[in-house]
Order: structure tokens, then C-alpha cells, then sequence
């Protein structure tokens, strides 16, 4: 195999450093080093030969082929069509939390970042409840008469709104055994009215005992007491029952067609302005019952934190006593229906005591978890945050006391958390930006 001449050799490495460069710069410093590397070659073959004379002596030719480039004010990092800064918000090596989230990446989406510093917070206790319609605003519709129930409305369902004096159900007993109990009431009725008015003369005469008369006259009333009762709301399909007051049908106890007995409820109907809120304290809270002044509570059917202190509520019982064979104690807080709140439904409850001096706080919505660990992101500068961990106690449904993790004056995420976290999974880093 032919051998290259140094002077080739020193040509080739020359251009080759001269296209890294991909300037005219270049190619001009390629030219001289390689000229340089010639001359020294000739020196090398008229003087003498180094490899001939086995001299220990080594030329270092790359050395010699060195260009500098910072001598000559070489930037190539200036020359790069694209240049990042030095720091990494993705994943800094100085702190691998931090992450980038623009001002313009927050105006897409629903975010807010929330001053955290001291404040008053009350003692919680976090327990389990129900919400029930107040006394005096629910009434039940019971059986007047013996039969069978059909419905005055198709529609009628619980939580359908009905308005006071609408016929809800129809009893009619024409087609039992027993006999139309309309038509039978009517019948004593008139019997009794009948042996009242004899009695009536013959008293006069003294031909019947005052005795007698008055148990004819007792006889008679309660007779047209018992006929009155029906016969005002007699119809077609039978005797109807009317609701006592407008409001919402909260249960509906029987089913069309059923058969039901005299007195037998059929609806409960609330009109709902005012509820209950009963909640069901462990004993071992009993101590703090007496400070309870308010609750904040959850549904869950859609989730939202209302409060009884902005409803109107008020404490109407604190642990008088617990049930039999029970290990809670009922605290119950009465309140304005002013929202779409349900009544019978079940609900989270964190019942508001004595209040703290000082205490930090966030929002529930700043934290986020995982791996059983809570963290939230900390505003660093107009678009830079970091993760960090927190430890934090009793939460009011709303706000969270943070016991360790940030410090009064802080910038915590309060919405849109999520979004910062996508943010640092993707690790993108917007051009240009540098602290």
C-alpha cells in the first residue's frame, strides 16, 4: 500500500478542520497550516532523518498543526445558527425540580398563583353527614281512606316540584270486597243524622232519656266528621289527596296501583328553604363539640365546598347525647337552601372550632400527590417554579394547613398545578430565556 506524505497528511487534516469551521476564515487558516506543515517537511528531508538516526527525540506534528483559535477572536459558539443558554429549566443540574411555565403557556389554561402568608385557621374535625330538611318545612301525605293509590300525575317522582293544593294521589275502593268507603261513610252518616233528629223530639216529650239523646248527637257527629273528611275531595277516580304546601316531593312511598290502609303515608313533600346538616362525631371529639361554631361540607354529587356560615346556619344541637349503642354523638346545624343542595343526600363535613392565631395555608387545590407524598410548585420568578414537598394538618375543606415545607412570602400555584407538572414532564425549554 502506498504510504501518504506527511505534507498530504497534514493537507487532509487541515481541510477537514477548515470545513468545522464553514468559513472563508477557515479555509484561509487551513491554507497557511498546511504550508507551514510543507516547510518543515523540506527542512526535515534536506537536514536529516530522525526515524535513520533512531533520535528519541519526537516532533509533535499536531501540536505544530494547532491553530488558535482564540487568538484569533474565534467564536463558535457565536457561529452556531442556534444557540441555548447554558441552564437547563427542564431538569437543572443544580435543581431538578425547577421548570419552566411561560406567561403565555398560563394564559391558556385556568391558573393563579396565591401569596402565602399567615392568618387565622380553626380547628377541624373531619367526619361524615347527611342533609335533611328542617322541621316545619317538610309535610306527609297520609291515607284518608281505605283502596287503591293511583297517581294524579305521570310526572310525579321524588324531587318533582309540586304547588299546595295539587292532587297528588286518588284513592278509590269501588271495586272491594269491603265496599266503596265513600259510599259507607255516606251511609252512617245519614243513619246517624236520621236517629239524631228522633232523638231530638222525643226529648222534648221526655220520651227518650237526655242520655240517650246525647249519645245520639255523639254518634251523629262523629258520623259527619267522618263523611266531611272524604266527601269534599270525592271525584270520578275517588277521593283525592291534596299537598298541604309547595315545595318539592322529597319520597314517594307508594307505587301506582298499590293498596293502602286508612293512614298509611304516601309522600313527604319540603318546601326546602331551610335544611339540616347532621353530622356524626366520633366520642373521642366530644371535648371539642362545644366550640363548634360552623361547618363547611362537600357533596358529592357535584363536589362543591359550601358553608354554612354563608348560608345563614346556626348550631341547633352539639352533642347532647349519643344514641343507643352508638359511638358518635349528632351535631346538628341548621341553614338556608340558597344552592342546588339535596336533600337525603350524603356529604363530607368539616365542622369549623376554636380559631388559630397564625397559621400557614394553601388552597387544597395547590397540592399534588405522588407516591403518597403531597408537593406543591413554588413560584421562582415570572416563569420559572420548583417542586416542593410539604407536610400538611386539618384541612376545612377549602384550605390546608401546611405544618413544613414553605415559608411566609412565598408564591404557590394555586390553580392549574396540573398544567405546571405536564409542563415539567415534557422538560421543553422556550429560546432564549436565562436568569
Amino acid at each position: 500500500m502506498k504510504k501518504l506524505s506527511i505534507p498530504c497528511l497534514a493537507l487532509l487534516v487541515a481541510f477537514s478542520l477548515a470545513s468545522c469551521k464553514g468559513d472563508r476564515t477557515g479555509v484561509a487558516d487551513a491554507a497557511q497550516t498546511a504550508s507551514a506543515l510543507h516547510d518543515h517537511d523540506d527542512h526535515d528531508h534536506a537536514g536529516h532523518d530522525h526515524a535513520a538516526e533512531g533520535d528519541d527525540h519526537e516532533h509533535d506534528h499536531a501540536a505544530e498543526a494547532a491553530h488558535d483559535h482564540e487568538a484569533e477572536d474565534h467564536d463558535h459558539a457565536a457561529e452556531a445558527p442556534h444557540g441555548h443558554d447554558d441552564h437547563d429549566h427542564g431538569a437543572s443540574a443544580a435543581n431538578p425540580d425547577e421548570i419552566v411555565f411561560t406567561p403565555e403557556q398560563a394564559a391558556g389554561v385556568e391558573f393563579e398563583v396565591v401569596d402565602v402568608q399567615p392568618a387565622p385557621f380553626s380547628e377541624v374535625i373531619r367526619t361524615g353527614g347527611q342533609i335533611m330538611a328542617a322541621q316545619g318545612d317538610q309535610k306527609t301525605l297520609t291515607a284518608p281512606v281505605s283502596g287503591v293509590v293511583a297517581l294524579g300525575s305521570a310526572r310525579l317522582a321524588e324531587g318533582a316540584p309540586v304547588t299546595r293544593g295539587q292532587t297528588l294521589f286518588y284513592i278509590s275502593s269501588k271495586h272491594i270486597a269491603d265496599g266503596d268507603f265513600v259510599a259507607k261513610a255516606r251511609a252512617a252518616y245519614l243513619n246517624a243524622k236520621a236517629e239524631y233528629d228522633r232523638a231530638a223530639e222525643l226529648v222534648k216529650d221526655k220520651i227518650v232519656s237526655q242520655q240517650a239523646y246525647e249519645q245520639a248527637r255523639l254518634a251523629y257527629e262523629q258520623a259527619k266528621v267522618a263523611y266531611d273528611a272524604v266527601a269534599s275531595s270525592q271525584s270520578d277516580r275517588g277521593t283525592g289527596v291534596a299537598a298541604p304546601i309547595g315545595g318539592y316531593v322529597t319520597s314517594l312511598d307508594v307505587e301506582d296501583g298499590a293498596y293502602v290502609e286508612v293512614g298509611a303515608p304516601l309522600a313527604t313533600v319540603s318546601q326546602n328553604r331551610r335544611l339540616t346538616l347532621r353530622a356524626e362525631v366520633s366520642q373521642k371529639h366530644y371535648g371539642a363539640l362545644r366550640s363548634i361554631r360552623s361547618a363547611n361540607f362537600r357533596t358529592g354529587y357535584d363536589g362543591k365546598v359550601y358553608s354554612t356560615a354563608d348560608l345563614g346556619g346556626r348550631v341547633i344541637s352539639s352533642g347532647a347525647t349519643a344514641g343507643a349503642g352508638s359511638f358518635y354523638v349528632p351535631v346538628s346545624i341548621e341553614f338556608d337552601n340558597r344552592g342546588d343542595i339535596v336533600p337525603g343526600s350524603f356529604v363530607e363535613v368539616f365542622l369549623i372550632g376554636a380559631p388559630e392565631a397564625d397559621a400557614l395555608t394553601v388552597p387544597e387545590t395547590a397540592l399534588l400527590e405522588e407516591q403518597g407524598s403531597l408537593y406543591v410548585f413554588v413560584q421562582l420568578d415570572a416563569e420559572c417554579y420548583a417542586r416542593r414537598q410539604v407536610r400538611v394538618g386539618a384541612s376545612d375543606g377549602r384550605r390546608v394547613k401546611v405544618l413544613s415545607g414553605l415559608a411566609p412570602g412565598e408564591r404557590v400555584v394555586s390553580k392549574g398545578a396540573y398544567n405546571v407538572k405536564l409542563a415539567s414532564a415534557t422538560g421543553e425549554i422556550p429560546h432564549g430565556h436565562s436568569h
